[in-house]
């Protein structure tokens, strides 16, 4: 009988927005006529922009020609994306990186996920506490953890409470690890690291012979151009760490899927006999091993998400997304919630009133105002006390929403 990998018992019963869905599922079985309204997983709402849908109808165009016609892309990415994305993304805040170290792929979700297989099995973990849970579950599937204690926690695993005390923005442990994950702009929180505390992580990585997998997914939301939007940013990050970027919120590529991953040459780990290696080609072999990048149409797609006219139609989408995100902290805040985020990230993260748990809010959302958000503790033990709502949706369904919280609270929770 074939043997499974019994790191996957080890996990917590569900993933967090599948439990969500089953949670909604069942309360519309039983409300047929609530109408709901969904503010929970982070999932774009608005119609692919023109320039994007031109690019891909050209592109689509040429796949139906001999002469346009293309199979298997290159294993990094079509020259015209990497150029493209290091003309925009790098270029224009000053930053230098090669061609050769960005890698195209189908989703930042995938690659924060995949990445961990080029370390080794005993490499450890520190993450952000709350977090997003692929950074957390993918290295208990790898065997790099124990079992879960009471409170959610894994063994093995290094957690660094994100608290209103600092900002929801922890700087690094005080003691040596080998992997540090990092989001800013934050899923859950909303909350964007400063320059300072980047620099602080980065020291850290290079005094601890460290790597940080640093996902800037929301990079397009941050609205203080002061503010560092690329880890690259900080000086010696190249020698520490790997950056991970996506089309999905900043151009509404959910479905389409494009992301890149940027490994810099000079990013090494160490063999067990203590021989440097570059990660750069570790991660390139693991790909062109098991990865047969993104469709040529959408690799067009992207690339027009960086013209004159995808700049203008993608940046209109993302203030929109950030005025659902005003609107929301704004008028929960007037409603006397203690609200935070939604200044440079698409997400609200409030404190849940009266003393409710997360999922007790969870449910009491969904049953007195009919709107949907995600409770605190699925991202990790010290959410719990908090409630994230996603601004992705109609501004008349975010206002609605609104009211409708505002009521409830009236009411009394």
């Amino acid at each position: 009988m074939a043997r499974i990998n019994e790191h996957y018992q080890k996990l917590q019963a569900g993933y967090l927005f599948p439990e969500i869905g089953r949670r909604v599922a069942a309360f519309q079985a039983s409300e047929p006529d609530a109408d709901v309204i969904r503010l929970g997983i982070g999932d774009v709402t608005l119609p692919l922009a023109p320039a994007v849908v031109e690019a891909l109808q050209r592109a689509v165009g040429e796949l139906a020609t001999a002469e346009g016609f293309r199979g298997y892309g290159p294993d990094q990415g079509y020259p015209f994306l990497v150029e493209a994305i290091l003309e925009h993304d790098y270029r224009a805040r000053g930053v230098a990186i090669d061609a050769d170290e960005i890698f195209v792929s189908d989703g930042s979700k995938q690659d924060s996920g995949n990445i961990q297989e080029i370390f080794a099995a005993d490499s450890t973990v520190v993450v952000t506490d709350p977090v997003y849970p692929v950074y957390v579950d993918t290295n208990v599937m790898a065997g790099r953890s124990g079992a879960a204690d009471d409170a959610g926690r894994y063994a093995g695993i290094r957690y660094l409470a994100a608290s209103e005390a600092n900002g929801f923005a922890p700087g690094p442990p005080d003691e040596p690890v080998d992997l540090a994950y990092l989001c800013s702009p934050n899923n859950p929180t909303g909350a964007v690291m400063s320059r300072e505390v980047l620099a602080a992580w980065v020291a850290w990585a290079r005094e601890s012979d460290a790597v940080i997998l640093f996902d800037a997914a929301y990079d397009a939301f941050v609205q203080d151009p002061a503010l560092p939007r690329s880890i690259y940013e900080i000086e010696g990050a190249r020698e520490c760490a790997i950056e991970m970027r996506s089309f999905s919120k900043r151009a509404g590529f959910t479905g389409l899927r494009c992301a890149y991953t940027v490994v810099p040459r000079a990013c090494a780990g160490r063999t067990a006999a203590g021989e440097r290696v570059a990660l750069h080609g570790l991660w390139a072999r693991r790909q062109s091993t098991k990865y047969n990048g993104v469709p040529y149409p959408v690799q067009r797609a992207a690339e027009a998400t960086f013209s004159e006219e995808g700049r203008k139609q993608t940046g209109e989408q993302v203030a929109y997304y950030m005025g659902n995100a005003r609107r929301l902290r704004e008028g929960l805040g007037t409603a006397g919630l203690g609200v935070f985020g939604g200044e440079h990230a698409p997400y609200i993260w409030l404190r849940t009133p009266g003393g409710l748990s997360s999922w007790d809010c969870f449910d009491r959302l969904l049953g007195g105002a009919h709107v949907v958000g995600t409770p605190g503790s699925g991202f990790g033990p010290a959410g719990e006390g908090y409630f994230r709502l996603s601004a992705f949706n109609d501004r008349a369904r975010v206002d609605e929403a609104i009211a409708r919280i505002q009521r409830l609270g009236a009411a009394g929770w």
